[in-house]
């Protein structure tokens, strides 16, 4: 579909969509503060909450691609349906949660049906864009990362309790899916289905560029999510060490919202550079990050803001990137195969790197947290030497 017979609503609707749907994220980090001190919870629970939305989100890209959801049904009924059932749990999270066990299980299905969210969204942007979703990627992914900082932003007000929190998250859910059902739909270019199928998996990592890519992403997985759960402590500990007035809500917020806005100049930066370039460069400062986090710790206000602008900005804005070298490189008949597994291995890290930074809190500073992260974005600098010197385009 030529640009000017589209509709010019379907992006800006099918990126506010996929900011309001992917509130839900991290709304549980968002009110673990206060839950912390009503229910007065370990430190440890920051892992178990973080922990149970990826596992979730895990569970069902996984479930939703070896049945082909998105295949057997129109992807917009899909992601309405899922929207809503993603509200009314976050709804049941605000009314019925009162121990730190039912708050996983919710939290679980609530990264469940984000699976119906974030990437059957994409799919539906695909519908609409079947030649230029690579320069829609930054601006969609750059969403996920704005709705992720949303929930931060709510819990700022010192007035609102964390139920309130959780009833505009579970509003912005449904209204997601409204945006998508009323005002979106599918588009015109019909995708041919991306099966999943187990009998590719063993040699997939014998293509060298998937491979490249596919490492590189590990790399960056490896840090993202871990930092993201991890910056609020981060913060709190400065604010204490440096005996200031800090808002954490709000200055984590600003760290993750400011990721999409390095999506968005990374997916435009791509179109000259190409999408390998990007996203190695986005690592290598977000790495660079890590290792000066003790550094920058020491540091007054004004150099740690710049400093978490910068990492906030770097940390995410090679995940489009990422998307569009997988898809570029993954084999024609095993695409769905490709980016399936690995979107499943990815999120999988996130699991071993959230525990393991979470734990560490207990016996080792904050600050110096970061520097075990260090090898994720090092080492997938390292894996994409290949699509960097080739120049890789989006």
């Amino acid at each position: 579909m030529h640009a000017q017979t589209r509709p010019r609503r379907i992006l800006p609707l099918i990126i506010l969509a996929q900011f309001l749907g992917t509130a839900s994220w991290f709304a549980g980090n968002a009110v673990l503060p206060d839950l912390t001190t009503q229910w007065n919870l370990e430190v440890d629970a920051l892992a178990q909450v973080t922990n149970a939305v990826q596992f979730g989100f895990i569970v069902g890209a996984l479930s939703f691609s070896l049945l082909s959801l998105s295949d057997r049904f129109r992807p917009s009924h899909l992601f309405f349906l899922c929207a809503l059932l993603g509200g009314l749990i976050n709804l049941l999270t605000a009314l019925v949660a009162e121990s730190l066990a039912q708050l996983t299980v919710l939290r679980f299905l609530a990264g469940f049906m984000l699976a119906g969210i974030y990437p059957v969204g994409m799919k539906l942007a695909a519908t609409w864009f079947p030649g230029g979703l690579g320069r829609a990627l930054g601006f969609l992914i750059g969403s996920l990362a704005l709705g992720t900082a949303a929930p931060h932003l709510f819990a700022s007000y010192d007035q609102i309790q964390w139920q309130q929190v959780m009833y505009t998250v579970a509003l912005l859910s449904l209204v997601s899916g409204v945006v998508i059902l009323l005002g979106v739909g599918e588009g015109p270019n019909q995708l041919q289905p991306a099966p999943v199928r187990l009998s590719q998996i063993g040699g997939l990592f014998k293509e060298r560029k998937l491979r490249a890519s596919a490492l590189g992403y590990f790399g960056h997985m490896w840090e993202l999510y871990a930092i993201w759960a991890i910056a609020p402590v981060w913060l709190t500990a400065w604010a204490q060490y440096h005996q200031v007035e800090l808002n954490i809500s709000l200055a984590s917020f600003g760290i993750i919202a400011i990721g999409a806005l390095g999506c968005a100049l990374g997916g435009l930066w791509s179109q000259n550079i190409g999408s390998a370039k990007v996203a190695s460069l986005m690592l290598k400062i977000s790495g660079g990050c890590c290792l000066l986090s003790p550094l920058i710790f020491e540091m007054n206000g004004l150099i740690a803001t710049i400093f978490w602008a910068i990492w906030g900005f770097s940390i995410v804005a090679d995940s489009p990137q990422f998307s569009a070298l997988s898809a570029q490189n993954a084999p024609a008949a095993a695409v769905g195969t490709s980016l399936t597994l690995i979107n499943a291995i990815g999120f999988s890290l996130t699991l071993i790197a959230i525990q393991i930074s979470v734990s560490l809190l207990q016996t080792m500073p904050v600050a110096w947290i970061p520097l075990l992260l260090l090898p994720g974005p090092l080492l997938g600098v390292l894996a994409m030497r290949d699509l960097t010197r080739a120049n890789a385009a989006p």
